[in-house]
């Protein structure tokens, strides 16, 4: 029983980590301890039978089947266990989640004992995670006359298992917690750092906040036991950043409340609240997990006489407290009168927290249950040939007489579902959509395919176009929790139908591609909707919503999502670009004129960003959609002109026939599909039967942003502002500056160009500012480190064929090798550069990482606290975020350039050819 020993040893190991025994999924493992049960004189029986029950994994793991099956026996009278009635044994059942226990319960139901049968019945009455297999068992009984399969599906036409839950409290109390000032990062929640860790719960949630913080959520636990903690953003928007789901859960598990007696360390319902209200892929997350979000506005801009914003010495908006929500203050949350109360004085109007939609979630411990529950109710109202009654809250259907449709509209009407024939729908309808595009993303992957596991998925929906396993988020160091992970995690999602970055057979090289950079290239059709794993899901054709592993695991098994259709901003351009401007100067600028145009509201925060790009392709329109996650922005949609259309799918279409040509597509030849719905996309626009997605002429917007070229004068650089006094105003992404800030003295101490901001001009851009100085001064001399990580694999083999790769490979220290890539993270640079392998690198946080108290200058996205750089004790680490040019240049020189020194750098190279479109890229009529 080597098996058992190695996990008593484990556990020994754990234990000196204040750790319990890991949750088992082992199939194997799981077949020791029942063995050991039916031994009762065996000395580790009391032990396995407390394994057996409280410590297995539900769902489809490969323990769920030998614990289904023991159960079964139990049930049956083939095996006796005293401490496992049958009785018990049902009741362990109902909360294994679906498959194997699905599998048991019906064979149970429709079987030949008849007491037996009506006990399996009503436990699966309770149940909604069914797939095709499951229902077409009781469609199949039903009709050959069973009357227990009729009266389940009777049950579930009526909704029972969702009707016979406990209604949600009407009062819920809570004490508040603030987590801390400002925006509020995932990193903060889930760190980037300890990635690896994220599918094993208990460990993971050693990470969040930090161990002073964890003693005071405990403290205020034992204070107040009737009441939740409630994590608060004070001045900020909690969330920010990715999605991340180990974030939630880590909420949960330190303020929320167990799922399940007999599953450790899965808690639901936690409860979060930030000034500025949640980020929001981060509360879609939330709802995963049947918890609350709240918008506080208990701090509001300051207003003169004249109605107009104060400002203070340096500019900024003042702020003022409407209630205080400190730590410790124990508040009411109303669930039926949608307020939040400190005593008997209402404090805020919580409505939107708890919409129809959110309270069903609530109810049911998650939204999942909501959507499978849904799924259970069509089905047997379909096959008893009945109308299924209203039971759950119907798809809030919002349709303007005489109004246009936006973009995202006009996308979400096209992939719609179970919305009344024929109506056009406006933002703020909440409904259910098709997802045509799916990514997960290496970090998070692992929970994703938990996720499956837990929901009983074992194949990909048919309905889903194309989906991708990247591997980019664990590319720079593949150390031994890398390769203990990945492989399984491509296995596992390999065979469940999607297409992954590595082999698990080994017969094609692994690509670690940046995985939007992929998603990008297999999305062939601007009308789809994407769900990826991360927050810069952000294509630029369709609109893509970064996604908790949660959802994505639900839209790669159904092939939908739940959402209401945000409301849109519509940014346009006027002017010129500079000759010395950058594109990324432009995505910044749109920012910060933005924020300057609306006194400091961000109106981007939850919206959709209609971006009018226009004549941009694919790759150099992505930076912007890119940093929407940054603006806080829910998504962004490109509108672009027919023919710059056509060329962006020409070049994913040349993309993806390398991903086939290297053996990557599987037996039901997805990416051929893709290549096949791009050839049909192309036609169509050629031929004018269905012209590049465009808004109608009479949409209507939240707001609209014309971003005026010609002021753009300098570079900008996004500023995290570390020693700003105001804590909440620092590490957001809203401190926008020009180059002539920093006065040519600011020291640089690293340099980075990767990540999925950059694209092949960016590396063009490295090698042509090398040639320039090599030039000029006869060599080129680093006086800080440069990494410079291509996106993507295609980049580097079209930069060897331009001559460019050469060039960077002389002035290189360092360069990737695949076949021996790096053991350990780096800690230490030297003055050069260094060719990394192409994936996210120091972007993430979780692998290679700048030295302590660095400044560092990136192309970067994030520039949170302690994600590229950490905190040292002689000065605060700091990521500023511009464009390549300036990167560059700051770390051949050692400092933030210049206006003039910059000017110098970039003269002859062509940094951008963006003209804002001409044409008025509208849809007249609809």
């Amino acid at each position: 029983m080597n098996m058992y020993q190695d996990y008593i040893q484990e556990i020994a190991e754990r234990k000196n980590q204040g750790l319990h025994p890991k949750p088992i999924d082992s199939a194997e493992l799981l077949s020791e301890i029942i063995a050991q049960i039916k031994d009762t004189a065996n000395e580790y029986r009391a032990d396995s039978l407390n394994f057996f029950i409280y410590n297995t994994l539900p769902g489809t793991t490969s323990a769920a089947g030998v614990k289904a099956q023991f159960l079964k026996e139990i049930i049956l009278g083939e095996s006796v266990v005293e401490e496992i009635t049958p009785t018990f044994a049902f009741e362990l059942l109902s909360h294994m989640k679906g498959g194997p226990s699905i599998e048991v319960l019906l064979d149970l139901a429709l079987g030949n004992d008849e007491a037996t049968a009506k006990q399996a019945a009503e436990v699966l009455k309770t149940q909604v995670f069914l797939y095709d297999a499951d229902t077409a068992r009781l469609k199949e009984a039903y009709e050959l006359g069973s009357a227990i399969a009729k009266d389940i599906l009777e049950s579930y036409a009526k909704a029972e298992f969702f009707t016979k839950l406990p209604e949600v409290a009407e009062e819920i109390k809570i004490v508040t917690y603030i987590a801390a000032e400002g925006d509020i990062s995932t990193d903060l929640l889930s760190p980037g750092n300890q990635a690896h860790s994220r599918s094993d719960r208990e460990l993971h949630g050693q990470c969040m906040m930090s161990p002073a913080q964890q003693e005071e959520i405990k403290a205020l636990q034992a204070q107040h036991p009737d009441a939740s903690v409630m994590l608060i953003a004070e001045k900020g928007t909690m969330g920010v950043g990715s999605s991340r789901m180990s974030g939630v859960n880590n909420v949960a598990l330190w303020t929320g409340k167990q799922a399940s007696p007999y599953v450790p360390f899965v808690n639901i319902a936690p409860i979060v609240a930030g000034t500025n209200g949640i980020s929001p892929i981060f509360l879609t997350t939330v709802d995963v997990t049947g918890g609350i979000g709240i918008d506080l506005q208990n701090w509001v801009k300051k207003t003169d006489e004249n109605g107009h914003p104060v400002r203070n010495e340096n500019g900024d908006i003042v702020l003022e407290e409407k209630y205080s929500v400190a730590t410790g203050t124990v508040l009411t949350i109303n669930t039926k009168e949608k307020k939040l109360y400190n005593g008997e004085t209402e404090l805020k109007d919580i409505s939107k927290s708890f919409t129809p939609q959110k309270l069903e979630f609530i109810k049911a411990g998650g939204s999942y249950a909501i959507v499978f529950g849904k799924k259970i109710q069509t089905f047997a109202a379909k096959t008893l040939g009945i109308t299924a009654p209203l039971v759950f809250a119907p798809s809030k259907e919002i349709s303007i007489e005489g109004q246009g449709l936006t973009a995202v509209e006009k996308i979400f009407n096209r992939n719609a579902v179970g919305v009344t024939e024929g109506k056009l729908l406006h933002a703020g309808s909440d409904v259910r959509v098709e997802v045509n595009i799916v990514g997960s993303q290496d970090t998070t992957g692992l929970m994703t395919s938990q996720e499956l596991e837990s929901m009983a998925a074992t194949v990909i929906s048919p309905i889903v176009d194309g989906a991708y396993q990247s591997g980019c988020h664990t590319a720079s160091v593949w150390d031994k929790k890398a390769q203990a992970n990945i492989p399984k995690l491509m296995k596992f999602m390999n065979d469940f139908g999607v297409i992954t970055a590595r082999d698990p057979k080994g017969e094609y090289h692994a690509m670690t591609d940046v995985i939007h950079k992929v998603l990008n290239d297999i999305t062939v059709d601007e009308w789809a909707i994407i769900i990826g794993g991360d927050s810069h899901t952000r294509m630029s054709k369709g609109v893509a919503f970064g996604a908790d592993s949660g959802t994505v695991a639900l839209a790669l098994a159904t092939g939908e999502a739940s959402m209401p259709i945000p409301e849109s901003v519509k940014v346009t351009f006027k002017g010129d670009m500079k000759e010395h401007m950058d594109f990324r100067d432009v995505v910044h600028a749109t920012q910060a004129q933005m924020l300057k145009q609306f006194d400091g509201e961000n109106v981007f925060q939850g919206r959709i960003i209609e971006v009018h790009i226009g004549t941009l392709p694919a790759d150099q329109a992505f930076t912007f959609t890119d940093w929407t996650a940054e603006m806080k922005a829910k998504a962004s949609i490109c509108i672009s002109e027919d023919d710059t259309l056509i060329e962006s799918l020409e070049i994913a279409k040349s993309r993806i026939q390398i991903m086939i040509d290297k053996g990557m597509d599987n037996k039901n030849h997805v990416l051929q599909g893709l290549i096949n719905k791009a050839n049909k996309r192309i036609e169509e626009i050629k031929c004018g039967d269905k012209p590049a997605l465009t808004p109608d002429a009479n949409a209507k917007y939240y707001a609209e942003v014309v971003v005026d070229l010609d002021v753009i004068v300098e570079p900008m650089i996004a500023d995290p502002d570390v020693n700003n006094d105001d804590v909440s105003k620092r590490y957001t992404h809203d401190t926008i500056r020009d180059l002539t800030y920093y006065g040519g003295e600011k020291k640089v101490d690293l340099g980075f160009v990767g990540s999925c901001m950059v694209h092949k001009g960016d590396l063009k851009i490295v090698s042509q500012m090398l040639r320039n100085l090599e030039k000029k001064n006869g060599k080129v001399e680093f006086q800080a480190p440069l990494v410079v990580a291509a996106p993507t694999y295609n980049i580097i083999d079209e930069l060897k064929a331009e001559g460019d790769w050469e060039l960077l490979e002389k002035y290189s220290g360092f360069e990737f090798n695949d076949a021996a890539p790096k053991g350990e993270a780096r800690t230490q640079y030297e003055n050069m550069m260094y060719l990394e392998r192409p994936g996210c690198n120091l972007c993430m946080g979780n692998q290679e990482k700048a030295e302590k108290g660095d400044t560092v200058l990136a192309t970067s996205t994030r520039l949170f606290q302690g994600r590229v750089v950490e905190d040292s004790e002689r000065k605060k680490g700091e990521s500023l975020l511009a464009s390549t040019p300036v990167v560059v240049l700051s770390a051949i020189i050692g400092r933030i350039p210049s206006i003039e020194e910059y000017k110098t750098a970039v003269e002859g190279i062509d940094l951008t050819t963006f003209v804002p479109s001409i044409k008025e890229l509208v849809t007249v009529g609809h």
